[in-house]
């Protein structure tokens, strides 16, 4: 259902709700409304109809100041989706206006999402607010990871000014998980601070919610630190693993995330990992 929308005065204010119920012909995109320019295209099936796979579009490919990007996913109880992008988010530079990216995930029990997109590239000047909320029932498992980069290296333009602000909340049956908060100033010296960016410009995290890893799988997966040269670290809690990154390669990152979501994967969701399309592309 397409509903139509202008631009505002204060930018795009852009919405995609998804929704995805699980039958006996396997997961179905039941729920697919959008507003501005934010849209997915079909459902895919590259590994069988048990698993919904979903291209997230940004047409513009851009997001300016005072833009708002909105995208809830709910899924039904057993259902299995995976969701990323074809490329990445570009945040322009602004003269002050915030620009948001909003995320509500909502998984009924024994449902598996999993939220593999690509990478975010900030622009000096940028100003950008991203909020992540991640509800899980029991028994549901959320596979997802954010990758910034701060600058565009290749062109030698770093991030001098501008403002990041990130919020992310996972709960289970309304309890949390895991919640972490964090605003940064560009001229603030986060950059070369040792608690900050510590002279690096790519930053990721990968969380996988709703799980308890055992000895065995965390020894694998601190294992695979020796593939990314860069500040890596695997850390285990109550119903969570999460995974840090800290160096200078969006492609690096990405590719370290993909090696252990494809050790995590089969383990935790009983599925052996199986790349969506669009990353051959």
């Amino acid at each position: 259902m397409l509903i139509s929308s202008q631009a505002s005065q204060d930018g795009w204010q852009a919405s995609l709700e998804l929704g995805f119920e699980s039958g006996p012909l396997g997961t179905k995109l039941k729920k697919n409304q959008h507003r501005g320019p934010l849209q997915v295209q079909k459902a895919l099936y590259p590994e069988g109809p048990a698993t919904c796979h979903v291209v997230v579009l940004h047409p513009p490919g851009g997001i300016a100041a005072g833009d708002s990007l909105s995208v809830r996913v709910s899924l039904g109880g057993g259902s299995r989706a995976l969701l990323t992008t074809p490329g990445a988010n570009k945040w322009y530079r602004s003269t002050g206006a915030v620009a948001h990216q909003r995320q509500c995930f909502a998984l009924a029990a024994d449902a598996v999402l999993e939220w593999l997109p690509r990478e975010n590239i900030l622009f000096d000047g940028s100003n950008i607010a991203m909020d992540l909320d991640i509800e899980l029932a029991d028994g549901a498992r959320y596979f997802g990871w954010e990758v910034v980069c701060f600058g565009r290296r290749a062109s030698g333009e770093t991030w001098r000014s501008g403002t990041f602000a990130t919020r992310t909340c996972v709960r289970r049956a309304g309890r949390f998980l895991w919640s972490e908060v964090g605003r940064v100033d560009a001229g603030s010296g986060f950059a070369e601070s040792p608690m900050g960016l510590a002279g690096r410009s790519v930053s990721g995290t990968f969380l996988v919610g709703g799980v308890d890893a055992d000895d065995e799988l965390l020894r694998s997966c601190r294992v695979q630190i020796s593939r990314a040269p860069a500040l890596t670290g695997v850390t285990r809690l109550p119903g969570m693993l999460i995974v840090r990154y800290l160096g200078d390669s969006c492609e690096e990152v990405l590719d370290y995330f993909t090696v252990l979501w494809t050790l995590l994967r089969p383990a935790l969701a009983a599925k052996p990992a199986c790349a969506p399309r669009v990353w051959a592309c």
